[in-house]
């Protein structure tokens, strides 16, 4: 297995690697550093989970010459990609004395132009705040060496591609330039043949970013049916940290609230709530104070979150790359973890498409009953309890047990305590908006290729 020490990479950046935990790299980064490094332009076909910011940032922060100017630009679509992103960087750069500066909308500008006067190499920004920042000439990109264009794709669907071609515009025509996206449009094409350079394409297939160690299923099921369901599902398993992906922000409002309503520590996150009330949701989740956290795609796009156990997709997910990209929230860093979706009769074929795309056969389970939820919360109280022993520190209840003894049986004391710590499943009618199926186009995702032996080619020349 190839060790970072093999891809020429500075001594103390592998300090630094070695101290966040990286012990060797990932295929997008084992194919595209050495190629940055010797300064060519590059196309990563690669999603989020695959460890392409150390891709690119290795090599980004290999080439800054640690001078009082911005010599580094890292284009995202979302202020919380921006922000991950600028986390890694300086993690990486630490013992080098580099530095990233995140620049985001939705942050007091101000703010930013006195943090740009302690002079960062490296600015990771959306691209809406940093033309701001070019219009008042706050930041100047007269020094910029490399230029990354992380998760193109989503920066095309928010509307973002003309910021980008002024950007890039502006930078120094020799400059390096590296674009990464899951997708490749005719748009990101089009991008990549006017403002690259004979780029080297590495590309992760999607095989490969399904991660074995998550279990994938299905239920079929109907619509009005998926809420009860799921909650069945959370009191059977044994869950610390979940996500839910619902497709529309109504979807995720009405979720959480219903979730809460039945005594479930849930919060939702879309593109509607103030940074303010995402930084707080976020910050609950990471802590475990919320354990079910309910999410948009472009929402949880790019959100870094260790320790997910279960990820639920209440809604079928448009296309195979953003399926691969939920499910790729769990099973990280060698831990295990399931995924598991919900689909409505018509929709079977897309899920059949998804499966033919990723390579990766999909198992049926079987939709839980009451009585499958009852016997799930008998088994966690019991789990809690045998916990609870291994543990101690319950002498201090020892004398009235023994004084309980006297007059019970120790088999009816403990069956009574069960039924008390078991919780009945709450039944509480919740009224959740009816969503129409997922409807595709012929030509587009959810319709097999004409000839499934032969796949299509996802990515053209450039």
């Amino acid at each position: 297995m190839e060790k970072f020490e093999t891809l020429g990479i500075n001594k103390n950046i592998i300090r630094a690697l070695n101290d966040m935990g990286f012990e060797e790299p990932t295929p997008i980064q084992a194919q595209g550093i050495p190629v940055l490094i010797r300064g060519e332009d590059l196309i990563g076909q690669a999603q989020t989970g695959t460890g392409k910011t150390a891709a690119f940032g290795i090599p980004l922060i290999e080439k800054v010459q640690r001078a009082e100017t911005i010599e580094g630009i890292v284009l995202t679509p979302t202020r919380e990609l921006a922000i991950q992103v600028a986390e890694e960087l300086n993690k990486i750069g630490q013992f080098i004395g580099v530095h990233a500066l995140p620049i985001y909308g939705g942050q007091d500008i101000s703010r930013q132009i006195k943090a740009l006067k302690k002079r960062p190499q490296i600015i990771v920004a959306t691209p809406g705040r940093l033309m701001d920042h070019m219009a008042r000439r706050t930041i100047k990109l007269q020094n910029i060496t490399m230029v990354v264009l992380d998760e193109a794709d989503e920066m095309l669907n928010m509307g973002f591609i003309e910021d980008i071609e002024k950007i890039l515009s502006t930078t120094p025509a020799e400059r390096q330039t590296v674009l990464f996206s899951a997708t490749m449009p005719k748009q990101i094409q089009n991008l990549a043949q006017r403002f690259l350079r004979n780029p080297a394409l590495v590309r992760i297939k999607a095989k490969e970013m399904t991660i074995p160690l998550v279990e994938q299923f299905y239920i079929e099921l109907h619509d009005r049916e998926k809420f009860d369901v799921l909650c069945r599902l959370l009191d059977i398993q044994s869950l610390e940290s979940v996500i839910i992906f619902a497709r529309t922000k109504r979807r995720v409002d009405e979720l959480a609230e219903g979730l809460a309503k039945r005594g479930y520590s849930a919060e939702g996150i879309h593109g509607d709530l103030t940074q303010a009330k995402r930084d707080a949701v976020l910050r609950q989740f990471r802590e475990g104070i919320v354990d079910i956290l309910v999410a948009t795609d472009v929402a949880a796009r790019g959100l870094d979150v260790s320790g997910v156990t279960h990820v639920y997709n209440f809604d079928i997910p448009q296309d195979a790359e953003s399926y691969v990209h939920r499910i790729g929230r769990t099973g990280r860093a060698g831990q295990s973890g399931s995924a598991l979706t919900f689909v409505i009769p018509r929709e079977l074929d897309h899920l059949r498409s998804i499966e033919y795309t990723t390579h990766r056969k999909i198992a049926r389970m079987p939709a839980p009953t009451m009585v499958d939820a009852l016997e799930g919360q008998k088994r966690l109280v019991v789990e809690k309890l045998l916990n609870q022993i291994e543990v101690g520190d319950y002498d201090h209840y020892k004398g009235r047990a023994e004084e309980l003894l006297t007059e019970f049986d120790s088999v009816s004391l403990l069956s009574a305590a069960l039924k008390m710590l078991t919780k009945e499943p709450d039944v509480t009618p919740v009224k959740l908006t009816e969503e129409r199926p997922l409807r595709v186009r012929s030509n587009k995702v959810g319709k097999r290729p004409s000839h499934p032996h032969k796949p299509r080619q996802r990515v053209g020349k450039f």
